[in-house]
């Protein structure tokens, strides 16, 4: 059985650095070299995300409060008022907010048909949703 923050760190994470990417470098006409050093990731990892070659699992772009989170974390990075610990904060926490709120319970599925997503609390569980960690 693989956990959800499993499956989370392969899908979730990855397609949050993707939206921040493409915002970093649509949005706010950075180079990709400069998003990628700004996210503390290379640019070669820019250059995936913004070919689709990653992070594109989970289609996390169509909830408002995603989009709305990667742009002040967007913001926050270009105006210089996010450390590598505050980003990475940051990233946790949209997670979390994917986790809590069912965005990738259909992947949990895939990965274990077994299991039955509309009775798991895994993800939102006052355990989690109170904890500091990913």
């Amino acid at each position: 059985m693989k956990l959800p923050c499993e499956i989370a760190a392969k899908t979730v994470v990855p397609s949050i650095r993707a939206l921040l990417a493409k915002e970093l470098t649509e949005a706010h006409g950075l180079k990709q070299k400069e998003a990628a050093d700004l996210m503390g990731i290379t640019q070669t990892a820019i250059s995936k995300y913004a070919h689709q070659v990653r992070g594109r699992v989970l289609p996390i772009e169509e909830s408002e409060e995603v989009k709305t989170r990667i742009i002040k974390i967007a913001i926050s990075l270009t105006e210089g008022h996010l450390d590598r610990i505050t980003l990475a904060m940051r990233i946790c926490d949209t997670c979390r907010f994917v986790r809590e709120n069912r965005l990738m319970c259909h992947l949990c599925q895939r990965a274990d048909p077994a299991l039955d997503t509309g009775r798991c609390t895994v993800c939102h569980s006052s355990s989690v949703t109170s904890s500091k960690g990913c």
